[in-house]
Parts: C-alpha cells; structure tokens; sequence
C-alpha cells in the first residue's frame, strides 16, 4: 500500500470518528454533563475535524515535501482531542496535561508546512 494511499485511509478515519465524537457529544453528552464540560468537547471535536481535514488535502496534494507534517497533525489530534473526549467523559482531569502536548504538535505541523513552502521553489 502506498504512503498515500495509507494517509487517505488515516484521514478519512480520523474524519468518520471526529463525526461520530462529535454527534457523541451533541446527543449523548447533553444532559449527562455541564455546558462548561460540554464546550471543552466541542473544542475537541472542532480541532479534530480541522485537522482531519488537513491530513486529507496534504494526503492528496502533490506537493509531497510536505506529507512529513501528517503524523504531527494525527498526533495532535490524539493528544488535544482525545485527551479532552476522555476528561468531558470520565472526569478524570489527569489526562488534560496532554491537551497542551497536542497544541505544540499542531503548531509544529503548522510551521513545517509553511517552512515547506517557503522552501519550495515555484515557477509562475
């Protein structure tokens, strides 16, 4: 299987889960937690969908210098999203110290992809 190939498959289960969490969240976490509690999950939710987003528009660009910035993005939304899935969920605050993790790893992916590009020689 190809590299792309793989990163379309990550990014369009990274997207069918973001729906589901999300459709989660909208439902079933509704009168089980506060309204606080329920916008940290959303945050998680919107950065999740953005980034699986992402994931999927570099997986099918052509401009391969910059797929090395995919496993930043997956692992953000891993450490940010998921890490705020379980705290809305259980309660269990612990885990939240990995939010910020994931906010770098986002950041790191970010500023890879725009060094990428500044790097990359275009011809008009």
């Amino acid at each position: 299987m190809s590299d792309s190939k793989r990163w379309i498959i990550v990014s369009g289960i990274m997207g069918l889960l973001g729906v589901a969490l999300g459709a989660f969240g909208g439902h079933g976490l509704k009168n089980m937690v506060s309204e606080h509690i329920q916008e940290i999950y959303k945050t998680g939710v919107f950065y999740h969908l953005i980034h699986a987003v992402v994931m999927l528009a570099i997986s099918l660009s052509s401009f391969n210098k910059i797929k090395f910035t995919l496993p930043f993005f997956l692992s953000g939304i891993l450490f940010f999203s998921f890490s705020l899935y379980v705290y809305s969920i259980t309660g269990i605050k612990f885990l939240t110290f990995l939010t910020p993790v994931g906010g770098v790893l986002f950041l790191v992916g970010w500023g890879m992809l725009i060094l990428a590009a500044v790097k990359q020689e275009y011809k008009d």
